[in-house]
């Protein structure tokens, strides 16, 4: 709803861009514009019928997610695809399925690569404060496992809290900042049967050989984790088509 103080002229101004800019992505996607030429100021206004105002704040969209390349002069180029900053959620939006999919499937591969070695490094080095909010986390998961959503903010707190205690602030960045993929691929294997059911004693798992310090113990139970998650997200993506993309989630911590 439209606050008083606030016209509806402003909203227009606000939210076409964002719109604009959908069109624009899927545009370059589909091939339909010049790979070679960015769309200009006046091209946006042209094919879209918008305000100088809006083809401005449109193209800082799109620079804003690496797309474009603003220079000075307001000289627009197009960057490559893989430039784009996939970590953030409103490019994903704008992605079809398929280019999703393969998206949680390379999120899968780069967890792999980390999260064993931070499960470990967190069996050495998590504190007492750290180990109670696991458990606290835990315990709330077992209690929230007929809720997917619930319980879908608790297992990304979780892992996120292993990630806080191996204590390497870089990489805890790394993970939060990839936390909107993290939730659309915890969406797709948590609407597996039993999905959640199953998933809470494993998480326990991970749990108990990193308070027991057992640093090879909470490498192997992550990566096991892992490699289950990559095989039942590797089916639901196939099934699924567009419900891969992305929903707002509320910050883990």
């Amino acid at each position: 709803m439209v606050s008083k103080q606030e016209s509806r002229a402003d909203v227009k101004v606000r939210t076409l861009p964002m719109q604009v800019a959908g069109h624009l992505v899927r545009q370059i996607i589909g091939s339909e514009l010049d790979p070679d030429r960015a769309p200009s100021e006046l091209d946006i206004t042209r094919d879209f019928g918008v305000s100088r105002v809006v083809a401005r704040e449109t193209l800082k969209i799109l620079a804003s997610v690496d797309i474009v390349r603003i220079a000075q002069g307001r000289r627009v180029s197009l960057r490559p695809p893989e430039e784009w900053d996939y970590l953030s959620v409103q490019l994903l939006e704008w992605l079809p399925a398929e280019e999703v999919a393969q998206l949680l499937r390379e999120l899968q591969e780069m967890r792999l690569m980390l999260e064993p070695e931070l499960a470990a490094k967190a069996a050495e080095s998590a504190d007492e404060a750290a180990l109670q909010s696991m458990s606290e986390l835990l315990r709330r998961m077992r209690e929230t496992e007929e809720s997917p959503e619930e319980y879908l903010e608790l297992d990304m707190a979780f892992h996120l809290e292993i990630c806080k205690a191996s204590r390497n602030r870089i990489l805890d960045r790394i993970m939060y900042s990839a936390r909107w993929l993290l939730a659309t691929s915890r969406r797709a294997t948590n609407d597996q049967p039993h999905s959640l059911h199953n998933a809470t004693p494993v998480h326990q798992g991970i749990y108990d050989a990193i308070a027991a310090g057992d640093s090879a113990g909470a490498r192997e139970a992550m990566r096991a984790h892992l490699q289950a998650n990559i095989t039942i997200l590797t089916k639901a993506t196939s099934r699924r088509g567009s419900s891969t993309h992305p929903k707002p989630a509320k910050k883990a911590r």
